[in-house]
């Protein structure tokens, strides 16, 4: 007999979650939360206005260590990793030399030869092999250390989760910008890593544990007044008000940094990583289509897949689309023509048979309130 589909893999917390009594998804590989009985509304609303933590340990949690390690970071990764002074973090891409996406990632610069990725769940086999590939390719003496299954990632996100995290952590969080970590600190007496980082818009932070600890660490924020355990489905209305790509809807191998509003991260005065080559070439044109956001009129909920259309022709299809718990407004985002990418611009997305009227509007559409990064000065360079 076939033994069928693999077995889902399960977060350290997923006892937690049935104990709660989430409702179980497969995601990515991953028997994941999607939403608790308070329901996605809830759970998206205490984001917004108190606190909710999720479980990220889906996520890929891959460090490159040894003497090369930044090396064959900076040549995999569009971000000039040598900015980044220790104890802070860059969102980056990974793109091939064709300056596809290859994956979104955040790196964790913890010393001069150890850089922690998380990388997305759905990638985080790939891109470990790709590393490995690159660092075979150039003799490079690094370690390639997958350590997603020994740990855990929670996320505690919104305007009080400083509050809900400090009484229980013993490093100062109030002097932590964003971007910037805690590499060795204690979350209810287990040692953590943690970061002022998120995917919501809102301030936060995300607390990397051994996966022993998780279940230890997760109750004892959870104890805490007015914090919500939130799922999947709460995690996607919060990064798509927020504007965020989802990689496998905004951005894939066949959507490039430039047209994804994300030519931000690529650092062309780098000497060299890979797919810097095509990327410089695409800054110098324009991009034939653009990101962007529509807002909705009433008619159903906007889902991906559907088509966006223009003097009844159709330009695109949305990548994301969801009911605004915030704006109560459908939202949605997707590519377009660049002619057709200016805020106020009139478009119809097609619903079940119909045409629904919608305006591109300038991205989030919910203003970000995480706190600002620190400054990094010419001088901040440890690296290079």
């Amino acid at each position: 007999m076939g033994s069928g589909a693999p077995a889902l893999l399960r977060t350290p917390l997923h006892d937690v979650h049935r104990r709660l009594g989430a409702r179980m998804v497969d995601f990515a590989g991953w028997d994941m939360p999607v939403q608790y009985p308070s329901g996605i509304i809830a759970e998206h609303q205490a984001v917004r206005t108190a606190c909710g933590m999720f479980d990220l340990s889906h996520m890929g949690r891959v460090y490159v260590r040894g003497p090369d390690a930044l090396r064959l970071a900076q040549l995999c990764c569009t971000r000039d990793l040598s900015r980044i002074p220790a104890g802070e973090a860059a969102y980056s891409l990974l793109c091939n030399e064709r300056g596809g996406i290859l994956d979104d990632v955040i790196a964790y610069v913890l010393d001069a030869e150890t850089v922690l990725f998380v990388f997305n769940a759905s990638n985080r086999e790939s891109d470990a092999a790709w590393f490995s590939q690159k660092r075979d390719q150039r003799g490079f003496a690094a370690q390639v250390d997958d350590q997603t299954l020994a740990t855990a990632l929670i996320g505690v996100q919104g305007p009080t989760a400083q509050s809900v995290l400090q009484p229980i952590c013993n490093g100062d969080l109030g002097a932590l910008p964003g971007y910037a970590f805690l590499a060795a600190v204690e979350v209810a007496g287990r040692p953590a890593l943690v970061a002022r980082t998120g995917y919501t818009g809102e301030d936060g932070f995300e607390v990397l544990t051994f996966a022993q600890d998780a279940e230890h660490v997760w109750d004892a924020l959870l104890s805490a007044e007015h914090v919500t355990a939130c799922g999947l489905g709460a995690r996607d209305t919060l990064r798509t008000e927020a504007g965020m790509a989802l990689y496998g809807h905004e951005i894939d191998q066949h959507t490039n940094p430039y047209e994804a509003r994300l030519g931000w991260v690529c650092s062309l005065h780098k000497p060299e990583f890979i797919g810097r080559e095509t990327l410089t070439v695409m800054k110098a044109g324009s991009p034939a289509r653009l990101l962007v956001g529509v807002l909705v009129e009433p008619g159903g909920v906007p889902r991906p897949g559907f088509p966006i259309v223009h003097a009844n022709q159709p330009v695109g299809s949305l990548t994301s689309g969801t009911f605004s718990p915030t704006l109560k407004r459908n939202i949605g985002m997707g590519y377009v023509r660049r002619a057709l990418s200016e805020p106020g611009q009139t478009l119809h997305i097609e619903m079940r048979g119909k045409l629904v009227g919608a305006e591109v509007i300038k991205l989030p559409f919910v203003p970000h309130r995480a706190r600002p990064r620190a400054k990094i000065t010419p001088e901040e360079r440890p690296h290079t």
